[in-house]
């Protein structure tokens, strides 16, 4: 698995990684550093105000061009509220469009990755590399980024403006950087250890209350409420321990913060009070380093912090960036990309009919994670229109070939040609297309009826729905739902069994018109009677094309042309029905197995075992 937590070491926090998702937006990136310049520049002359108003206004005792201080103060605080407003939209807009390009490009190369990735990877950890670390990108270069600008500029310009009006005094104030930056620093790296542990917490909780949810009846079957009940109540108290622990040191840090800013003021009083005292210094400057004195610090924080949360987003880059230069283990090459186009760009017009004969020639092939081949030299020609069944136990490894005829792996050695010609001469969207695949446990996305349907052939009419839902016997489970074809399926598929969700697939697949036809174990969800239903249908629709069938139950696939016994991940044994049963091997072992139960079903049927 390749959530790989530990720190990064990337140059520059990573950012160049993700920079090129923030390029395309550079215009707004630099109105969003000239905003929060500005805010920072106005945010530092307000003091100037004050110090007007009470060096000459109060001090001279007259009201002489207080009116215009009022205007322009006025002014100032309307262009400030706009600013303010113009930042927030700004950043938001920013964070928004960089977040939906992290996300179309993540889900974009997810399409192209290859069941490997998948197998090797949980839907979690996939989940959180798309939604949550792109989200952490996308407040880098907006929220982290307007924060930093304007609390560096502001701390500059507070420093300039200090150091001009009275240099001795902005030294005092200087003097408690060293202290603030180490102190913030100190104890923001603990709170980020943290927080990191209660996102992980949350991450454990998460995964409990899912297991709580999709996994109720076992909970329930099993009488284990309450041992789920106590682990949930576990880790919600660890959380809470953690969690209490991390907002007491933020208000640590917020408490120590706001000490500092006390003693800044303090020396201010001190030494500045002094000096006015002393007539060096006028009482507005002192209400100026006053003020400078208290706001000071809360900037030079949030500049601490930015920096220290670029620790954190550097990890969520580093894991954004190992899933976008994760390559797929099957790829096309540039020469059938520029005449076939690829998954988002076919270039129809280019694709060739396919009529359906598969040939393995030599081949070898490995598991990118397995320790010795499952095929070695293998050779099999499968004629257009033929049927192979392919047979053993749970675990055995049926789909191998299955995997290699629909190219989701790519031999090691040797060649699988179709049509006469290697798999890779041609796209993998060609030959997808041409594929119609019905899985044992079948998957119907949320929606209705026919826009499931219409995933196989997103042109076809309800006439030719309807007719595609006959033909597998699926039309009386839409007749009794309320709305038909219009009737919405739940997520999954959950408002329906399993056996009329394998009903439904079926026809999608049907309705696809592939010119190869994959049935992996097909059957295995349904009834007895739903399965006569469909073994029929299989007879009508595989006739004229290349079928391919993962089988449990060994009753559906004795009319096969070919049968594959499979064992331990390799092919022991192949032949039709009657020479592997006159071998009395591994495939009469099986067959032999299950016949009682057959034999059950072929005294109901009314024929002979």
């Amino acid at each position: 698995m390749e959530s790989q937590e530990q720190k990064t070491t990337l140059p520059f926090f990573g950012i160049p990684k993700v920079l090129p998702y923030a390029k395309r937006y550079r215009w707004m990136i630099v109105l969003m550093v000239f905003l929060g310049l500005l805010s920072s520049l106005v945010d530092s002359i307000y003091p100037l105000f004050n110090r007007h108003i009470i060096n000459h206004n109060l001090a001279e005792h007259t009201a002489d061009s207080l009116w215009i201080v009022g205007i322009l103060y006025f002014l100032v605080l309307v262009f400030q509220v706009l600013n303010n407003y113009y930042s927030c939209y700004m950043c938001s807009r920013m964070e928004l469009w960089v977040n939906r390009d992290l996300r179309n490009a993540a889900f974009n190369h997810l399409q192209t990755l290859t069941f490997d990735y998948f197998n090797r990877n949980s839907v979690g950890y996939i989940h959180a590399r798309v939604m949550s670390d792109s989200g952490r990108v996308g407040e880098l270069f907006s929220w982290r980024l307007m924060d930093f600008v304007w609390s560096a500029s502001y701390v500059i310009c507070v420093i300039i403006v200090m150091c001009v009006t009275n240099l001795k005094l902005a030294l005092l104030i200087l003097a408690l950087f060293p202290v603030a930056i180490v102190a913030v620093t100190f104890f923001r790296r603990r709170l980020i250890r943290q927080n990191r542990r209660v996102r992980e917490l949350n991450s454990i909780i998460t995964g409990d209350f899912n297991e709580g949810i999709t996994g109720v009846r076992a909970i329930k079957t099993l009488a284990i409420e309450d041992r789920m009940n106590e682990d949930f109540r576990t880790d919600t108290a660890t959380m809470k321990r953690e969690s209490i622990g991390a907002a007491r040191t933020s208000a640590l840090i917020g408490s120590g913060v706001s000490f500092l800013s006390a003693v800044s003021l303090a020396l201010v009083l001190w030494k500045g009070g002094s000096l006015t005292m002393e007539k060096i210094m006028e009482l507005g400057t002192l209400s100026v380093f006053m003020t400078y004195a208290i706001s000071i610090m809360d900037p030079l924080q949030n500049c601490i912090n930015v920096v220290n949360a670029l620790t954190t987003i550097q990890v969520n880059i580093e894991r954004f960036s190992r899933l976008m230069e994760t390559e797929s283990s099957v790829m096309d090459s540039p020469e059938v990309v520029e005449k076939y186009g690829d998954t988002f760009s076919p270039k129809k017009e280019n694709w060739e009919e396919l009529h359906g004969r598969v040939e393995f020639r030599d081949v070898t092939f490995q598991y990118p994670d397995g320790d010795e081949p499952v095929l070695e030299h293998f050779n099999l020609t499968v004629e257009e229109g033929a049927s192979i069944a392919i047979v053993g136990e749970t675990g055995a490894g049926k789909s191998t070939l299955v995997n290699l005829v629909c190219r989701f792996y790519e031999p090691t050695e040797g060649q699988v040609l179709i049509d006469g010609r290697d798999a890779r001469e041609r796209s993998q969207l060609w030959l997808h297309s041409h594929i119609g695949y019905v899985l044992q446990t079948p998957h119907l996305f949320s929606g209705s009826v026919r826009e499931n349907l219409r995933y196989g052939r997103p042109d076809a009419t309800d006439e030719e729905i309807w007719n595609a839902l006959r033909l597998v016997s699926a039309d009386h489970v839409v007749e009794r739902m309320d709305a038909g074809l219009d009737s919405d399926v739940g997520e999954g598929g959950s408002m329906l069994s399993s056996g009329e969700r394998q009903l439904l697939s079926f026809a999608r697949a049907i309705l696809a018109d592939p010119r190869i036809l994959v049935l992996d174990e097909a059957t295995s969800s349904v009834d007895t009677l739903t399965e006569k239903m469909i073994q029929q249908a299989i007879e009508t629709v595989t006739a004229g094309r290349t079928s391919f069938m993962i089988a449990h139950r060994l009753s559906t696939i004795v009319d096969a042309d070919t049968i594959l016994a499979v064992r331990d991940g390799k092919i022991v044994e192949q032949g039709n029905h009657r020479e592997l049963m006159d071998k009395k091997g591994y495939y009469w072992e099986l067959f032999t197995r299950q016949y009682a139960d057959m034999a059950v079903d072929l005294a109901m049927s009314g024929e002979e075992a």
